[in-house]
């Protein structure tokens, strides 16, 4: 290092050349320890273009298409792990020691494995420097991660809620169902006022949170949400297929087309017993009989194979004989389309047989939660699927009331016998979310309620009918 000085002093001059050397090394010191400048972190970002993460996921996973989806905006490579399979390859000791609770899905990046979708859609965004997915501002990017948790806790986690059991991967209870679409709803209602004024969630492009909240929202508009649904909230539906028609939505997401129906109800039914097969008794090979000295014939009767025993009969069909021919009424019920007081009501009490049968009214103990039209005429369609089994011994009338939430359900049923057959109490779950009432037919106003049922009288009660729906 060459000093100049002005300085004649020589003694001043080496005192000042000393001073500036120090100086000189203790910058060169600072800057070897001092952290990576910001271009040197945007090298490493860029970096990971060229290096290849794997995402462990399915190729339908709509939360490993939250971070494909980021990928192609961001311009990083992302492979799906080859020949991956839920429930097997999430299983394996591999994998597991990846991620201890098997979660799907999970990236493999050259620093470690990530688990949870929004964190790995995170990452992915965060490997390109200055990238308009994650805000260019602190105020954006508190607003991104805003409609992320939105989108988490109040559509997403709602969506499974009312998913999973329609699918048959939980158990289906109608409160819980009905509690997970009234938040839903609410959650709905709460995106459409906003995106009211806004094309994206935040600021005029498209952000992480755009991304996470459109595949939240995919399994509801392709496997639950029908058309009739999602009118409600217009601003939303504008704002999902504007998003899923993008180019970098399309390549990964493909054709997305709205469901036309909810899925009914999975029924529990009871494991069929395997056949046996005579496929071992024909490899076999035939060993000849020994021939056995004859048995007296009281001891053969004992090895000869009880005959199966008749079906126990029901008890409705112990009853002492009606002169009520169920059939009949059902059928003049149904071939009754003019003057249906005049004839088929006044038909139907002229076959009532009050000793042979009973008529109860029922309404639904949960009108309160009753808040979303379709969900409760699937409601009332699932509870007369289930009640099949009665079909032989019953008629029923289900009327669905009024015009706003929360919808009333009342209903009339005529039952053989005197009382509410047991084995159908047993095995139709939803009898318990009824309250049952026997008619009292020396009342005339309960009289002229069972005559206002059966004809779908409008208004009844001085409501609208919403629908009705026939058991017979």
């Amino acid at each position: 290092m060459v000093i100049f000085s002005r300085n004649k002093n020589p003694s001043q001059h080496s005192l000042y050349c000393l001073l500036l050397s120090h100086s000189f090394a203790s910058l060169v010191l600072s800057r070897k320890n001092a952290p990576p400048h910001r271009s040197q972190v945007r090298a490493k970002r860029f970096s990971a273009k060229a290096m290849a993460l794997v995402l462990h996921a399915g190729k339908t996973n709509k939360n490993a298409f939250k971070t494909l989806i980021v990928a192609e905006y961001t311009g990083v490579k992302v492979e799906l792990a080859p020949d991956f399979e839920m429930g097997v390859t999430n299983k394996t000791p591999e994998y597991l020691k990846l991620n201890p609770i098997g979660k799907v899905p999970l990236l493999v990046t050259p620093d470690g494995p990530i688990f949870e979708s929004n964190a790995i859609a995170r990452y992915v965004a965060r490997l390109k420097a200055d990238n308009p997915l994650i805000g260019s501002s602190l105020i954006d990017y508190a607003h991104i991660e805003q409609w992320i948790d939105f989108g988490s806790l109040e559509i997403d986690a709602n969506i499974i809620s009312w998913f999973r059991p329609r699918f048959g991967s939980a158990v289906y209870l109608p409160p819980a169902e009905e509690a997970a679409i009234s938040a839903l709803k609410r959650a709905l209602g709460a995106l459409n006022t906003h995106l009211a004024s806004n094309t994206y969630l935040v600021g005029h492009f498209v952000t992480l949170a755009d991304i996470i909240v459109t595949c939240n929202l995919l399994i509801g508009f392709t496997k639950l949400m029908t058309k009739s649904f999602t009118s409600e909230f217009p601003h939303v539906e504008r704002y999902f297929w504007t998003l899923v028609n993008q180019p970098n939505f399309k390549k990964v997401l493909g054709d997305v087309k709205q469901t036309e129906s909810v899925p009914p109800v999975p029924s529990a039914k009871k494991p069929s017993q395997p056949k046996e097969t005579k496929s071992k008794a024909k490899e076999e090979p035939k060993k000849e009989a020994k021939k056995e000295p004859a048995k007296p014939k009281a001891e053969a009767a004992e090895e000869v194979e009880e005959a199966p025993k008749p079906k126990p009969k029901n008890p409705l069909d112990l009853l002492p004989p009606s002169g009520m021919v169920l059939d009949d009424w059902k059928r003049l019920y149904s071939n009754t389309k003019t003057n249906f007081r005049e004839v088929a009501i006044k038909g139907f009490w002229d076959m009532y047989d009050p000793e042979g049968y009973s008529l109860w009214f029922c309404e639904y103990k949960y009108n309160d939660e009753n808040t979303v039209s379709f969900v409760t005429l699937n409601k009332v369609g699932g509870f007369l699927q289930r009640m099949d089994l009665a079909r032989k011994y019953a008629f029923g009338k289900m009327l669905v009331i009024g015009s706003e939430p929360p919808f009333k359900v009342k209903g009339l049923w005529l039952f053989r016998g005197q009382e509410i057959p047991p084995f159908v109490m047993e095995e139709c779950y939803d009898m318990e979310l009824y309250n049952w009432t026997k008619v009292d037919l020396s009342d005339e106003n309960q009289k002229e309620r069972v005559n206002q049922m059966i004809e779908d009288q409008e208004p009844f009660e001085g409501e609208v009918l919403l629908d009705a729906k026939c058991f017979k």
